[in-house]
Order: C-alpha cells, then structure tokens, then sequence
C-alpha cells in the first residue's frame, strides 16, 4: 500500500479558469499545478471565493477548465471523447455540501440512481446499494425518503450513492459544512474508513482547519485563485509558510467541548517575552480550545515575563495538537511533560 501511495492518481498542470461576467473576465483559478497520490485523503482548504469550489469541478469536468491538463490515472481528459470523460468521471464519486438527493425517491432508489446511469442490471444495482447502505449504517433506512433523514443520514447516503459505480476517487465538497460538530466527526471517520479499508482517494475541499486536521495526510492551500502552499498536514501546521496558511492555522478551528483526564501535559516557559502579551488568552481564542492550568509560576521582572506555566491538554489528540501547532507558529517556548 506505502508504494501505491507514491503513485500519482491526479495530475493538475497548470490548470486554469475563467468565467465571463457583465462586468468582464474574471479569474477563478490560475496556473494550478498539484499532485494527488493514489490512496491518499489529500485536503484542499482556502477561504470563500478563493476557487477550491471551482478547482474541484475542473478536476471531473463539471467545468471545463480554460487552461491547463487534467491527467487521471496518466490520462489527459481535456484528449478524451465524451464517452471516455463519462466513463472517466464514474471513476470520480462527488459528494456535495446539500446532499443533491432526489427527494421522490428512497433512500434504496437514491443509491442505485447513478446504476440506472450506467445501464447496471436492476439485481446487481441493488444488491451493490445494499452493500454499501449497509456499509454506511443505514441498512435499516432503505425505505426511508430524505426528508424523513437527520442531515448525517443524508449525508451517508449521498456517500453511498457517490460509491455507487465503484469509483477510485472520492471528491467531497464541503461534505461536512451543514453538518453539527459530532456528525462531521462521524462522518469523517466513515471516509477515513472507506479510504483505509478500500484504498479509495478521498479529495476533501474545506474552509476548516479542524476538517484537514482531522483526517488528511497531505494539504493545499489555495488563495485567489493560486495555490499558496503544498505538503503534508503535519508540517503546514508546524510552520505554515504563506500569510494566509499563517491566517487559517492561528486564527480558525472548530470550537469544540474538551475532557480531560488523564491526558498529557505542556510546560509553557516564559523567558523574556513582553509581560504585557496575553500568550494563553490569545491561544485560547485562536484554537478555541479550553486547557486546564495545573501550576503557575510567573513574574513580571521589568517587563518581561519570566517563568512557567503546567497545562493539561485535551484529551481529543486534534484539539492537543492544535494547541502544540499554535505554540510552534506563534514561537512560544514549550516543552511536554510526562
């Protein structure tokens, strides 16, 4: 699987987009150049408008890009015939932020709807939509219809239906915006699942941090229309390199409620900084996350701050690890205790 995970699913080379408007051309996106490994969950992430929106459409051509390639498993769709680009875009699952299901349809009849597409034969479509309601929780809702669905069912569903030919991708936009924070946990842990235990490519294109967080393994930041910065989440959080990667990591994430425990613990040390800088209320705020103080011990000597200060970190690794990366960007010395 590790190899496989080197090898190139979507190649974007220096794709662009542009929409003509009344008030004249306006560029969506420009000179996008990304690699997305096979068996990834690679995050796209940026604030409104920035065009992720737009970039994922490129990639299955639901828009066409103006210019640039796309290149799907060594192929360039902008060279294939129609029929190719259907059948290449069946390769390619979407999930939408509203769900898209048909409403005077099922839940059973909503999964086997792109079968009916590709001309799959009625048994196989429904012993495949079965599978995968089964596989998403919902077997006992098949004869249930969306409207009598909480937003997660809906969701599981549309994850269902966007399984349904058996793609190599998983392109979510905004899958978990509408949702309440314990179903997009549960939701994200059903697509790191299918991606774990299916090999499938999971694309996830978010304005929040917590979403990347949570279960991608490499990250794109894109910013009026260009891509800002690339790598793996880890080392983005560490040290964002871009203004606006230094923007989304130090001031979004998703308010959560914290437990502790016996969860680990920081030393925050105080050697010099302005005594006046509110480190821990400015953490608090830009992570959104409550720490709990064990032990202080600090003075004001001149100034300056000195000493240190013991903290219990959450015990939800995410929020613990959105703390260390805030610490680490914000340069505040720290240390963890044992």
């Amino acid at each position: 699987m590790e190899n496989r995970k080197e090898e190139t699913i979507i190649r974007l080379e220096g794709l662009g987009k542009q929409f003509a408007t009344a008030n004249g051309t306006v560029t969506a996106l420009d000179d996008i150049n990304l690699d997305i490994r096979q068996g990834e969950v690679f995050g796209i992430i940026g604030l409104s408008g920035a065009g992720k929106s737009t970039l994922v459409r490129c990639i299955n051509y639901l828009e066409v890009p103006t210019s640039g390639r796309v290149i799907f498993e060594g192929k360039n769709l902008s060279a294939m015939k129609e029929k190719e680009k259907r059948q290449a875009r069946q390769s390619m699952g979407m999930i939408f932020q509203q769900f898209n299901l048909l409403a005077q349809r099922n839940v059973l009849q909503n999964v086997c709807f792109p079968m009916e597409i590709a001309k799959v034969n009625k048994a196989d479509a429904r012993k495949r939509a079965e599978e995968l309601l089964k596989l998403v929780g919902l077997e006992d809702r098949m004869k249930a219809y969306p409207a009598q669905l909480s937003g997660g069912q809906k969701q599981r569903v549309a994850i269902a239906r966007a399984m349904a030919t058996n793609p190599k991708v998983l392109l979510c936009d905004e899958a978990t915006s509408a949702l309440d924070p314990n179903t997009t946990k549960s939701i994200l842990q059903l697509l790191k699942k299918i991606n774990k235990e299916m090999g499938i490519t999971v694309i996830v294109i978010t304005h929040e941090m917590a979403v990347i967080e949570a279960i991608c393994d490499r990250v794109a930041i894109i910013d009026h229309s260009h891509i800002a910065e690339v790598g793996k989440v880890s080392e983005i959080f560490s040290g964002p390199k871009s203004d606006i990667g230094r923007q989304l990591i130090l001031g979004d994430a998703a308010a959560q409620r914290a437990t502790f425990g016996n969860s680990r613990q920081i030393r925050i040390i105080f050697d010099g900084r302005e005594s006046s800088e509110p480190v821990l209320a400015n953490m608090v705020l830009a992570c959104k996350v409550p720490v709990n103080i064990m032990h202080a011990d600090t003075r004001d000597i001149e100034g300056k701050a000195m000493g240190h200060m013991l903290l219990q970190l959450p015990e939800d690794e995410v929020d613990a690890g959105r703390i260390r990366n805030y610490l680490k960007t914000a340069n505040v010395t720290f240390e963890e205790v044992r």
